[in-house]
C-alpha cells in the first residue's frame, strides 16, 4: 500500500545569495573563481575586497 508524503512547513527561511568572483593568481596569472554563499547585504563588500583566498 502506498504512503502519502507529508511536506513539512518552514516557518522562517533565510534569504541567501551566491556570489562568484573572478580572481587572478599573482603567480601564474590564471583566473580562478571564488564562490561564497552569504546574505544579500554582504555581497557588495565581498565583491569590493581584493583578497585572493576567501573562506566562509
Amino acid at each position: 500500500m502506498a504512503k502519502k508524503t507529508v511536506a513539512t512547513l518552514q516557518t522562517a527561511s533565510k534569504r541567501l545569495s551566491k556570489a562568484i568572483k573572478m580572481v587572478r593568481s599573482p603567480k601564474s596569472g590564471a583566473y580562478t573563481f571564488v564562490e561564497a554563499i552569504m546574505s544579500p547585504e554582504e555581497v557588495d563588500e565581498f565583491l569590493k575586497r581584493n583578497n585572493f583566498i576567501y573562506s566562509i
